[in-house]
């Protein structure tokens, strides 16, 4: 999680952190290297997180973060829906060392996915939504013969709530499941906050640092991370909302970069300092719209199909059967 301390607008995205990184130091950021792929239907952004000053520069953990970009996620087009849990299970698969993570050379290493975030608001209904569609084999696995083990590792998965649900914090949660479970692997799937409009349900992210939930939103929550849950945790997440305080600052931004503007008013705009702009957005806002959230419309049809697309890309990513020709099959 970032915090634009200009603006105190929080975003979970690399690829912002990384932006506004460039933006502070006006060049290269030391710590941090940034590969970018265009495939059909997706662009493709890997950040690495290489050390400390990084770390800090960013306000990222150090690790590797994938960011998969595309237009289509918005889209009815289903062929681009296979296309993309393609991609996205072969950027997952990558994040993964299955060899490394067996208990013992005979066992498959068990896989316990979370669908983090609350049920009942839509645009945070991401994580269990996406176990809707997840193959579920754990259950089936232990009591299976070795024979017909082969193709399929064992996954388990749970939706834990929220605190103000559940009145437990959900990285409690997990641990005691894990403590009972002894999974070799947690995938933490939540929504997250961005910091522009644009990424919107049209992006996702893919990191193995784990995850802070609610941390988009300011929230001081217990990590899912290697850290607090001594194993390895891998985070995807798909921005659903934005903070109003940053459309009603871009929309500022945008007025004063028109032609109804003349260039020396374009430039006293521009050298205004960031308290008389933070005045500016809240005098717009009021007190009581400054915490405001916004999600996009159609955010139901966009959290189902975007569901789809993770869990299909999961189930492909640990499954060696399932493939992206037989995907439908399992969805």
């Amino acid at each position: 999680m970032i915090n634009d301390q200009n603006l105190n607008v929080y975003s979970d995205l690399a690829v912002e952190a990384h932006d506004l990184a460039v933006q502070r130091t006006g060049g290269e950021v030391q710590g941090v290297s940034v590969r970018e792929e265009s495939k059909e239907n997706a662009k493709i952004t890997r950040i690495q997180v290489l050390n400390e000053q990084g770390a800090r520069t960013i306000g990222k953990p150090i690790g590797t973060y994938i960011t998969i970009e595309s237009e289509g996620l918005r889209g009815q087009n289903r062929m681009v829906h296979d296309q993309l849990s393609e991609i996205f299970a072969s950027e997952l698969a990558a994040l993964i060392n299955f060899e490394q993570l067996r208990p013992r050379p005979d066992l498959e290493p068990t896989i316990f996915v979370v669908g983090l975030g609350n049920w009942n608001a839509t645009a945070d209904a991401l994580g269990p939504h996406v176990l809707n569609y997840l193959m579920v084999t754990r259950h089936l696995y232990q009591e299976a013969p070795p024979e017909l083990r082969k193709g399929l590792r064992p996954v388990c998965a749970l939706a834990p709530g929220v605190l103000g649900l559940t009145g437990v914090q959900t990285a409690e949660i997990i641990k005691g499941v894990v403590e009972m479970v002894k999974p070799n692997l947690i995938i933490a799937i939540d929504a997250l906050a961005a910091r522009y409009t644009h990424r919107l349900a049209n992006t996702i992210q893919i990191s193995n640092t784990g995850i802070a939930p609610g941390s988009g939103l300011g929230k001081n929550r217990m990590a899912i991370n290697q850290q607090t849950m001594n194993m390895p945790v891998i985070a995807v997440g798909v921005p659903t909302v934005v903070h109003a305080i940053t459309i009603v600052h871009d929309a500022l931004e945008q007025l004063f970069k028109s032609k109804m503007f003349a260039p020396p008013q374009r430039e006293r705009f521009r050298h205004i300092d960031e308290a008389e702009k933070r005045r500016m957005v809240g005098n717009v806002l009021g007190p009581y719209m400054g915490n405001l959230v916004v999600s996009p419309k159609g955010i139901d049809e966009l959290i189902k199909d975007v569901s789809r697309i993770i869990a299909g890309g999961i189930n492909v990513a640990l499954h060696p059967d399932i493939t992206p020709d037989n995907l439908s099959l399992y969805l």
